[in-house]
């Protein structure tokens, strides 16, 4: 159809919708959303309860219920649900404030309403809207266009086929393919080139990416954090499969009841697989969410906290990070290094800033700047074409009617211009020496008269006469050299990539006290083939005059030396390089696609606050790997000493009820592992999993904890000539203490408390839970539960066990941490080996439509029309923001 047509079937204008209309046609259309985001209590539950092995243990429970066993059902029953309750009260909660904190990341939309340009949230949009789209920005749905400047749009999101597609206005048939639908912007799709305005004429889910998203579903690809927890799980289940099988083997061969023997085999299997650990996981993740939130960190994905601390090498532009990030307008001057308003004049000339009543309210942040000194009531000469910036060229021409006939100007990136000009004077290349040694950015302007020229091309930059340059100062930023030191303590390599001149980098870096080693600039990187750049890059520090291609190359180079990258950056031309980062990291202030190829948002740009994400991930991992080496310890060794025991026992060691409410103690006492404080040494390099490790681990401390165990059964078996009961109660109580309090031992490769002391939560939890179980043998419960009062003088045996067991444990935790290079040699291949398993062109591709799907996703709490309809009311009332992060130069 034509567009005019197309206006009048949607029943708008080429001005847009009136703020009523378009409250009425959300509240009869819906959001342009393609999700809900936030916690839904009944999946969080489900994942709860969906452990086949304890949906056997509920089912074995309620046969026994049937066939007379009614207490020991109903004590089973109680304890389950009350960890289920446990693991589901702290998940959902963690969820939530996840889902809190993902709805501060914002995305909106430049939309014309009742004839003027407003800005508003991208969910907010209807048919019928006109939206403007300029260079960097997504497409915000599917828009039929009405006015195009050299438009192109990178549709790769939906077709897979990389580059700019050149748009236009004319209508094309009915049936074309999608690939070849020059006519329309499609949702998901990047403004590649040039800017246009357009019409929506589908939103939501009803766009041909909605059906994409729909179609992948909102499934993440594993991450290397939890890739490492699903391998412990399997670890833990397959132990804990053998326990179960050689127990119930064992005791249908002794002639056992056949119910007891499997809900005692059952009941060793729940004890030592992790069933809290997803609990505890999200819990750390979550609490490290807040605190990076308040450290104004957002954090998209929560598993995205570990991937941060795992960070070894970080690639960063210099505006904002280095610098202040404020450019400011320091002098024009001409060709030989004179003052020239006449320069500055052109500058404003060829100028993409969106001005409205002679003010800019729009554009990058060098345009901006030249019009903060533009003269008052300056007359600029009428345009007649533009070509726009783009990161290939670099350049933007405009054609402008002068007195003496039309004029091109072109105005960019000095090496671009002065390539494209004829007689330039030597003078000049002394200028932009000086220049670039002070720190400067220089704009290099030159002209060309021409004649009927109403459309410029690329093919008509040439033999232009340079007028002049534009100078522009961003000044380092002072905190910054505080910053590369403390990231320099925590095992970080900070690189520069950055567009800008070599010198002036290095000048920054020098000013900042940080060491440049090496440099390359774009040209020099194309010379370099895959093995000459990776030799190369361990002693270069600055990457400069780079492509977002050569960006994106520099950082898929370094990963392939299994170093885990990072990337922040905030343009257009960043994008590329953020989704080949293992974490993508930009600013709230950054384009639309950069902020959706991000996985975390910076609220602001400081790499003080990103060192702070950096110690937060590490801190987490550190903590989950406390509750991963206590369940395959003490925890272990007592599973393991209840199956031996029962070989050899005339009756079972501990009843079912009795292990799992054992069981429910210790997880509750873990549940404040994420409060802990952690070892500076542990924070000043990267963690990985490392099954092999953990593995270990167990075999040895396991049987350290069972030769305690041992221990107990014989002062009670003869010392105290215990029966069944008795037998049970001082095994529970000395299981328990043994297996919470060795937390203490295990939390720190110090000396626990004179070195290294624990956090008042966890303290607390671990040893009021001891004190819990020491005591329930003492009160009206231990006859139901099937315990006997213990004689005081076990608990003087007990607290004498306990304090030798935590002894030889830290004995042998000194012997085990004594690092083997064989063994950081296995954990290394492991990573390489997911790295490489996990990085495959298609799983990227996903990950991106993923990744970019998320920003049409609403909070879950309120109707989705509803949520929507207050953005369009105050977008009738919100002039268009000066956006200061966007189109970068």
């Amino acid at each position: 159809m034509a567009a005019n047509d197309v206006l009048q079937q949607l029943a708008t204008s080429s001005q847009g919708l009136s703020a009523e209309e378009a409250t009425r046609r959300i509240e009869r259309l819906g959001p342009n959303t393609l999700s809900t985001r936030g916690a839904s209590a009944w999946q969080v539950l489900g994942r709860q309860v969906r452990s086949p092995l304890m949906l056997l243990l509920l089912v074995t429970a309620a046969l026994s219920f049937f066939v007379g066993e009614r207490t020991d059902a109903v004590i089973i029953g109680c304890i389950l649900a009350l960890s289920v309750g446990l693991g589901f009260s702290n998940e959902y909660r963690a969820e939530q404030a996840a889902a809190a904190l993902h709805s501060q990341i914002r995305h909106r939309v430049t939309v014309r309403r009742d004839g003027h340009h407003l800005t508003t949230d991208v969910a907010a949009l209807v048919p019928g809207d006109v939206v403007v789209l300029q260079l960097g920005e997504v497409v915000p749905a599917d828009v039929r266009l009405l006015a195009v400047t050299d438009l192109a749009c990178d549709e790769s999101m939906l077709t897979g086929e990389p580059g700019g597609v050149a748009k236009s206005t004319d209508p094309v048939p009915e049936g074309t393919p999608l690939a070849e639908l020059s006519s329309c912007a499609l949702m998901g799709s990047v403004v590649h080139e040039g800017a246009g305005e357009g019409v929506v004429v589908a939103t939501g889910s009803r766009t041909e990416f909605g059906r994409v998203a729909r179609a992948l579903g909102e499934r993440h690809d594993e991450t290397e954090f939890q890739h490492g927890l699903r391998q412990f799980s399997g670890l833990l289940v397959r132990v804990a499969g053998v326990l179960a099988g050689g127990i119930l083997v064992i005791n249908v061969a002794l002639a056992r009841p056949l119910i007891d023997a499997v809900l005692f085999a059952l009941a060793i299997a729940v004890g030592i697989t992790p069933q809290l650990l997803p609990a505890i996981v999200t819990t750390s993740l979550a609490t490290g969410s807040r605190e990076l939130a308040r450290r104004k960190v957002l954090v998209k994905r929560l598993v995205c906290i570990e991937d941060l601390g795992n960070i070894d090498t970080l690639f960063t532009d210099k505006t904002g990070t280095l610098t202040e990030g404020r450019i400011t307008f320091t002098a024009a001057v001409d060709a030989h290094g004179r003052p020239s308003d006449a320069v500055l004049e052109l500058g404003l000339a060829c100028n993409e800033a969106t001005v409205e009543g002679g003010r800019a309210v729009g554009g990058n942040p060098l345009d901006l700047a030249l019009w903060d000194v533009a003269p008052a009531g300056l007359v600029l000469p009428r345009r007649i074409a533009v070509l726009p910036f783009d990161h290939e060229r670099r350049l933007i021409s405009v054609v402008v009617a002068g007195s003496d006939g039309d004029l091109l100007v072109t105005k960019g990136a000095p090496e671009a211009v002065l390539e494209r000009c004829r007689g330039v004077p030597a003078e000049s290349h002394e200028v932009l020496d000086r220049s670039f040694s002070e720190g400067a950015r220089v704009i290099a302007v030159a002209v060309r008269p021409v004649t009927g020229l109403t459309k410029v091309t690329e093919a008509d930059e040439h033999d232009l006469e340079l007028r002049g340059f534009l100078l522009f100062l961003d000044r380092p930023k002072q905190s910054a050299a505080g910053s590369l030191r403390r990231l320099a303590e925590l095992g970080i390599s900070v690189r520069i990539v950055t567009g800008d001149n070599p010198r002036v980098a290095e000048r920054v870096s020098a000013e900042l006290g940080m060491h440049v080693e090496g440099v390359l600039t774009g040209p020099e990187l194309d010379e370099l083939d895959e093995a000459a750049l990776a030799e190369a890059l361990p002693r270069t520090t600055v990457f400069a005059r780079v492509s977002p291609e050569q960006k994106a190359r520099v950082i898929t180079a370094q990963r392939r030396l299994h170093s885990d990258v990072a990337f922040l950056g905030d343009g257009v031309n960043d994008a590329v390089a953020l989704h080949k980062a293992d974490v993508g990291i930009s600013v709230d202030s950054a384009t639309d696609v950069a902020k959706d190829a991000a996985d975390i948002v910076l609220l602001e740009k400081d790499l003080d606050v990103l060192a702070d994400g950096v110690v937060e991930g590490r801190r987490i991992f550190a903590n989950t790997i406390k509750y991963v080496l206590m369940g395959t310890s003490s925890n272990f060794g007592n599973m393991f000493s209840a199956a031996v025991a029962s070989a050899f026992l005339s009756f079972l060691p501990m009843l079912p009820s009795q292990i799992l409410l054992n069981n429910l103690l210790y997880d509750a006492s873990q549940m404040a592992i994420p409060t802990d404080a952690v070892d500076a040494e542990q924070l000043r390099r990267p963690a990985h999993w490392d099954i092999g490790f953990i593995r270990r681990f167990m075999m040895f401390f396991g049987p350290v904890s069972s030769l305690f165990d041992f221990a107990t059964f014989a002062i009670m078996l003869w010392g105290f000539d215990a029966g069944a009961e008795l037998f049970r109660s001082g095994w529970f109580v000395e299981s328990l203490a043994t297996q919470t309090l060795v937390i203490f031992v295990i939390r720190t490769r110090r000396v626990p408390f004179l070195r290294s002391r624990p956090s008042r939560p966890l303290l607390v939890a671990a040893l009021g839970v001891v004190a819990l179980g020491a005591v329930i043998p003492l009160t009206p419960l231990a006859e139901p539960l099937g315990f006997a009062r213990p004689p005081a003088a076990f608990y003087g045996v007990l607290v004498a066990l306990v304090v030798t067991y935590l002894a030889l444990a830290e004995v042998a935790k000194a012997m085990f941490f004594r690092e083997r290079p064989a063994l950081v040699e296995r954990r290394e291949r492991s990573r390489r080996e997911w790295h490489l398993a996990h990085h495959h062109p298609e799983a990227r591709r996903a990950r991106r439509v993923r990744r970019r799907a998320s920003r049409w996703a609403t909070p879950r709490s309120r109707s989705p029309a509803a949520r929507a309809a207050p953005a369009v009311r105050r977008s009738a009332r919100r002039p268009a923001a000066r956006r200061e992060g966007s189109n970068a130069r």
